[in-house]
């Protein structure tokens, strides 16, 4: 049989792979701040702070990625196993080694003392931060549990310096940005719908009804964020759905008065454990809420909401503003 003639294709010589390039990167910074996040911020891992000669951070920290969850599920009497229904974060604990070190004996006592009273929970919750060398703070917020009881052994203290594994929870078990993203709604000024000159964050979008308008919102963060809404007045109705259709919202009053008036400014905390509806005077406008109003969340990622805005008169502004959570630093 004829021997088929297959057409030559032309090779190539592979390139070499290019070996990836090292990144200068710095030491990781870490401090902690006792009485609410207001007391003296102590650094854990320079020599910086006024308790010299040191407190410094050693090998050995756990609980500082991932937080710990809590799986729940059903049980059926005819099936083997179960089935898993939902999972939820929980109290995140966290163990951080120190090690002080004075001069002489009064040092390591000021140390002690100064250590102990900041980190006192009754005094309110810690800060502890990181930061990496990006330079960009990861912030988690805890209390301190224990670590600090002392021991006498050999190894564990002596005449000037001690050892601790401070131990804190971390009830919010995520980290916390200190960057706020933002965008903003301003109505009242005769311009395009979308500025042509300005970026396109924040938002500037011009007067009129704002009926339910599609805006894309990016969180940077690992999981989903609390928002905050300032709604400054006049504002005769607003409502506003989230990306998996959850909403809330305030119909325009049968008189045809403004539901945020001029000169006030409506604030929508939708974050677990405020969840408050009040204006700068103090006035609670949750009565005032369509029935059953759900106060969403942002996804992480890129995500779609709907803002339906009837302004009062020109130079109504709506802001939105929330702080990305991450699950390790």
């Amino acid at each position: 049989m004829p021997i088929p003639v297959l057409k030559r294709t032309e090779t190539t010589t592979p390139q070499s792979p290019v070996p990836p390039q090292r990144v200068h990167w710095g030491r990781t910074y870490v401090s902690v701040t006792g009485k609410n996040g207001e007391g003296e911020e102590i650094p854990l891992t320079d020599f910086t702070n006024t308790l010299w000669p040191g407190i410094i951070m050693l090998p050995g920290s756990t609980g500082l990625d991932e937080p710990p969850f809590e799986l729940h599920s059903d049980d059926s009497p005819n099936l083997d196993g179960g089935i898993f229904r939902d999972a939820r974060a929980v109290a995140r604990e966290v163990m951080i080694p120190v090690y002080l070190h004075g001069i002489d004996r009064p040092t390591i006592k000021r140390m002690k003392s100064r250590l102990r009273s900041s980190l006192n929970p009754k005094k309110g919750f810690c800060i502890l931060k990181f930061i990496e060398g990006d330079g960009v703070p990861r912030l988690l917020r805890c209390y301190y549990k224990g670590g600090m009881e002392g021991n006498e052994s050999q190894d564990e203290s002596g005449f000037t310096w001690a050892k601790y594994g401070l131990q804190f929870t971390a009830y919010e078990p995520y980290f916390y940005s200190d960057d706020v993203q933002a965008a903003q709604w301003v109505f009242g000024d005769t311009e395009a719908f979308f500025s042509t000159t300005l970026p396109l964050y924040p938002f500037r979008l011009s007067a009129g009804h704002l009926a339910g308008d599609k805006v894309d919102i990016f969180n940077p963060g690992d999981v989903e964020a609390w928002p905050r809404w300032e709604l400054h007045g006049p504002i005769k109705a607003f409502d506003f759905e989230g990306p998996e259709g959850h909403s809330f919202g305030i119909a325009a009053p049968t008189d045809g008065s403004d539901v945020v008036p001029a000169g006030r400014v409506l604030t929508v905390d939708t974050r677990p454990g405020h969840k408050t509806i009040r204006d700068d005077l103090g006035a609670n406008y949750w009565p005032l809420l369509k029935p059953q109003p759900e106060l969403w969340s942002i996804p992480d990622g890129d995500s779609e909401s709907s803002v339906s805005i009837t302004p009062g008169s020109p130079r109504a502004t709506v802001r939105l503003t929330f702080q990305p959570r991450y699950e390790g630093y």
